[in-house]
């Protein structure tokens, strides 16, 4: 007689240890990957609040070497080379002299890169323009000032650069957003007192 419900020889399978081993493989290697790309996120954190204090030490050794800002100048040849770029020297960078800032501080050698000073502008970490201007960040009590103002971060990035150099209020402060820090979405500008 034929067993119909009894053990096959040769049958060949996994083990439940061989399983085992294979999924604590799997959740190392899934998370690696979502550490990796914690450590990336993070190290585009620190670039835009690099590019900030880079920034700022651009426009002072200008202002040092020349008396200007640049941008605002409106000296001809300062920088050497460079020409007036229709600046009007009252100590404020204004929205029509924040694209010859950077045309300004390129000619001088303050920062790479080359600028048409009439619509370029630098990307931060996360692909969005950064400028310098003279305002008053919508929605914040302090008096208007020169800001770095930072385009399209992640509301996130935001929160977690008010959070670690200010209040992380988005309303007050010496950063602040141009809305709400709302989780998924992007602030369209936020705002760093230069």
């Amino acid at each position: 007689m034929i067993a119909l419900f009894g053990p096959k020889k040769n049958q060949k399978g996994f083990t439940l240890v061989e399983i085992a081993i294979v999924l604590v493989i799997i959740g190392l290697l899934v998370g690696g990957v979502l550490k990796g790309q914690a450590m990336i996120q993070n190290a585009k954190v620190k670039r835009v609040a690099k590019t900030a204090d880079e920034l700022r030490a651009a426009v002072m050794t200008f202002y040092d070497k020349y008396g200007v800002y640049p941008g605002d100048e409106n000296l001809p040849n300062i920088p050497p080379g460079g020409g007036d770029g229709a600046g009007n020297a009252n100590g404020q960078i204004d929205a029509a002299e924040r694209f010859e800032l950077f045309r300004d501080l390129s000619l001088a050698g303050l920062i790479s890169g080359t600028y048409n000073g009439s619509s370029d502008l630098p990307k931060h970490a996360f692909g969005g323009n950064v400028d310098i201007q003279w305002v008053n960040p919508p929605g914040n009590a302090t008096p208007a000032a020169h800001y770095i103002r930072f385009y399209n971060l992640p509301a996130d990035v935001c929160l977690e650069m008010d959070t670690k150099y200010d209040d992380g209020n988005w309303q007050t402060g010496s950063i602040s957003g141009g809305a709400a820090y709302t989780p998924g979405t992007n602030v369209a500008t936020l705002y760093m007192l230069f």
